[in-house]
């Protein structure tokens, strides 16, 4: 499925003409002018699944940020931006070949941390309640409640559960569902699989990150089943083997000079890991 076919950047002339507009002098940060003209990098052609791939510094987050604002799409956590950003999203232009779903959103690894970390103050007020209950198991299994009036009816309920359970059992009755037994990377997987369910535009930045090797095979098959059968587009940035191998993928380089399509077997890291694990055939 393809909402976006197309998405074009500021070009060198563009934004000469803009720094040629602007009076003031006071900055020395024009981000994100001039971050990705200087490879050349004016257009973004999609397919169902495109991957944004590069080191640290290379600019494919920049290029879902602008994405996303170009858009209007959801998020949920903030991102850097300059006093310049908004000028920079009006220049791009766009090409929709379908009406975006409302749904439509930009994922990052703050997304996901954010949600980790609701889970722990989440785990840690259930933790606290839980020493709380015990102490209230205890004063209502040895106190001396008479029932006098309707208005006693709780505290009765209380005692009588508090006299018939063994203490975990009073416990577990009246606590909720404990969601800790989740690792971070199990957390992070779920994150996804609940995010991503409806037919969509979505952008991934660095899914990987917080995943296991496993969970990260396992989210690649599970985005590749989406594009092909729920009518969803991801545009992805990567630096992960297993999302750079995914079947009829669009990879655009964005560590080279200007920016060039290729193959994930010609990526430069990946011939680093071919390179290892050619050295230590042997040990497997």
């Amino acid at each position: 499925m393809l909402y976006i076919d197309q998405f074009r950047f500021p070009n060198s002339d563009q934004e000469f003409d803009f720094f040629m507009s602007i009076k003031r002098k006071c900055y020395d940060n024009f981000y994100p002018f001039q971050v990705l003209s200087k490879k050349g990098f004016e257009r973004l052609d999609f397919e169902p699944i495109t991957i944004l791939y590069g080191g640290n510094g290379s600019g494919k987050t920049s290029v879902l940020n602008i994405i996303a604002e170009k858009l209007k799409l959801d998020r949920d956590s903030m991102y850097n931006r300059s006093s310049f950003f908004e000028t920079y999203v009006d220049l791009c232009e766009t090409l929709l070949l379908e009406p975006l779903p409302l749904n439509s959103k930009i994922i990052t690894s703050d997304d996901v941390f954010n949600y980790m970390l609701d889970l722990r103050a989440l785990n840690e007020g259930i933790d606290s309640k839980r020493e709380t209950l015990f102490d209230e198991y205890l004063d209502a299994k040895y106190s001396k409640f008479k029932f006098n009036s309707l208005d006693d009816y709780h505290e009765l309920k209380k005692v009588n559960q508090a006299r018939s359970k063994t203490q975990s059992k009073y416990v577990r009755t009246n606590l909720m569902d404990n969601v800790k037994g989740n690792s971070n990377g199990e957390s992070a997987f779920k994150y996804f699989t609940e995010s991503i369910q409806e037919p969509a535009l979505y952008l991934l930045d660095e899914p990987e990150n917080s995943l296991s090797a496993t969970r990260q095979v396992e989210l690649a098959e599970y985005l590749q089943a989406f594009a092909r059968y729920e009518n969803c587009q991801f545009i992805i940035s990567t630096h992960s083997p297993f999302f750079l191998s995914m079947k009829n993928t669009k990879i655009y380089d964005m560590d080279e000079n200007p920016v060039t399509i290729k193959k994930w077997t010609q990526l430069k890291s990946m011939q680093v890991y071919h390179s290892f694990f050619e050295k230590h055939r042997m040990d497997f």
